[in-house]
């Protein structure tokens, strides 16, 4: 069932990359055609032969044919976005021997449809923020070329090699499924084209997590658990969200060696890992470390520190789309950090219970972070089918827990759920301060200065700060889910004094604002402010915008 599954997921995707490849790439075209034929041939033979050693044949050949279409759709859209085209250029800052932190690179973002990142404080981050190892591996790919292919290159291969690796370590009745949600569906061949450094970090911690309760055991650690520490190590040298889950799997084993071994062994086991995994990131970053110090320091946690405006699928969609803002956003990240603290306290509270989880719970409090895209869910879901299969309740059933003195009988249970939610109240307290927030700002259309039917430079707007703090608000205008470039300011004050009103004058971007038609998504007038971090919106009627001025 897993094989033929696997098989079917090879279709998604597939045939966008066949219609692209036969226009004007007729080789690629007739080797997808052939992976049509793999795939039809081996669902075929997956519902009809009956030897165990065939069927684990046929996993090889899904895995080859998954590749193959990975490698064909890399021929094709290889450009990459705005991650590649900023892993290439830090590659080629390190080739050239050049400091890669706090350098801005503007120019990457003029090309059409590359994203980019703006702030809460009015502007746009062009900087690399993300650790060297997917920069250091693009180096020996750029010989291809400008734009992202080199990144998009070492992205995709480490997808490949990450699939393989999971493949070769989950037992054979479940390789199918490492191709299925490594390769299938064509959801992270996508971000290994996109260049994503998340991608890198991933295949590195496959290893780590594959049987990840018994690292360390009897005390020995042995030459593959020092690799396997390292592997955690140079995946926190990648990119950053191994370093949410490094301690839960780390908790976990401290746990499970604790049972076995007790406290002082245990610790020690704990400790050499560590050691290992933090020598091996040092080491990766040691060039950095010693050329660009501060610059190195604030770029590998930019992400964390950026004040980037809202965006994702999580609770923020409240603020943005469904009430019109709020003047409490920095709450979203408080949120985000209780609960991962909680989490984590659960997790070490109930190991026993949680532990096959501790690859999915850390990915739980970015749902209510300000940045929830669902890609931090979805590129670490290998590792979820990982500890599944590899990592089950019974390797937790010995593991130490803290011993709480709980109440007898029925009452034990209460006390238990009184627990989590005790460890869960704060960070659900603060998402419902973030989301209750109310828009400190009440913007109105005073003008509009129209350039041609349906298209218009400016407006004018009424601006009154119902809040008791001043506030520097910066403007967009958008239609849809998505963010757009701020207006400039032209004319009126840039901060606006408390419980005052202000006219202010803003300019179009790129000098001229397209009106969508009346069937398109509502537009959204959007203030954005940096300290403290708030949003105002008010929803903006197109007869607004053209019937005045």
């Amino acid at each position: 069932m897993l094989t033929l599954l696997a098989d079917v997921s090879l279709f998604i995707g597939t045939r966008s990359i066949w219609t692209q490849a036969a226009t004007h790439r007729l080789v690629l075209a007739g080797v997808i055609s052939l992976c049509y034929a793999a795939i039809l041939v081996t669902g075929v033979l997956a519902l009809t032969v009956r030897r165990t050693r065939s069927l684990a044949r046929l996993d090889l050949v899904v895995l080859a044919t998954a590749v193959t279409l990975a490698l064909c759709a890399w021929a094709l859209n290889h450009h990459g976005g705005d991650e590649a085209l900023l892993t290439t250029q830090a590659a080629r800052e390190l080739a050239h021997g050049n400091n890669v932190y706090d350098h801005p690179w503007p120019w990457l973002f003029q090309q059409k449809g590359v994203a980019v990142t703006a702030t809460t404080t009015g502007g746009y981050d062009y900087t690399y923020g993300y650790p060297p190892l997917a920069a250091l591996l693009t180096v020996p790919f750029l010989w291809l070329g400008h734009g992202g292919a080199p990144a998009t290159a070492a992205g995709t291969l480490a997808l490949i090699a990450g699939a393989i690796a999971l493949w070769r370590l989950l037992p054979a009745q479940w390789r199918s499924a490492a191709t299925m949600v490594f390769l299938g569906f064509g959801l992270l061949p996508n971000y290994a084209r996109q260049g994503y450094p998340a991608i890198v970090a991933l295949a590195l911690l496959v290893p780590v997590v594959v049987r990840w309760p018994r690292l360390g055991a009897r005390g020995r650690l042995g030459a593959a658990g020092v690799a396997r520490a390292a592997c955690l190590g140079a995946a926190c040298a990648a990119q950053q969200l191994p370093w949410f889950v490094a301690p839960f799997l780390l908790a976990g084993i401290h746990a499970v060696r604790r049972g076995e071994l007790g406290g002082r062994a245990a610790a020690h086991v704990v400790l050499r890992i560590t050691g290992i995994a933090v020598l091996t990131f040092l080491l990766i970053n040691a060039y950095l470390i010693v050329t660009e110090p501060g610059p190195w320091l604030r770029g590998i946690v930019l992400p964390l520190t950026q004040g980037a405006i809202l965006h994702g699928q999580g609770l923020v969609g409240v603020s943005l789309y469904f009430t019109h803002g709020s003047d409490r956003l920095d709450w979203y990240g408080r949120a985000s950090m209780l609960l991962a603290a909680g989490l984590f306290a659960l997790f070490v509270l109930f190991v026993r219970r949680l532990g096959p989880a501790a690859t999915v719970l850390p990915w739980c409090a970015f749902f209510l972070a300000t940045r929830s895209q669902d890609g931090y869910y979805l590129m670490m879901t290998p590792l979820w089918l990982a500890a599944a299969v590899t990592a089950p309740l019974p390797e937790f059933a010995h593991a130490w827990q803290p011993r709480p003195r709980l109440p007898a009988g029925p009452r034990r249970g209460t006390a238990r759920l009184a627990t989590v939610a005790v460890l869960l109240a704060p960070a659900l307290v603060s998402a419902v301060l973030a989301a209750t927030g109310r828009p400190p700002l009440r913007m109105d259309v005073a003008a509009v200065r129209p350039l041609s039917p349906g298209t218009i430079s400016g407006v004018t707007l009424r601006v009154a700060n119902t809040g008791a703090a001043p506030l520097t608000p910066h403007y967009m205008l958008t239609s849809g889910q998505g963010m757009s470039r701020y207006w400039f300011l032209t004319h009126g004050p840039a901060t606006i004094p408390a419980h005052t009103t202000a006219t202010v004058e803003l300019r179009a971007p790129s000098g001229a604002f397209t009106l969508p038609g009346r069937r398109s998504p509502r537009l959204r007038l959007r203030a954005f402010t940096g300290g403290p971090q708030t949003l105002s919106t008010r929803d903006v009627r197109r007869s607004e915008l053209r019937v005045r001025g």
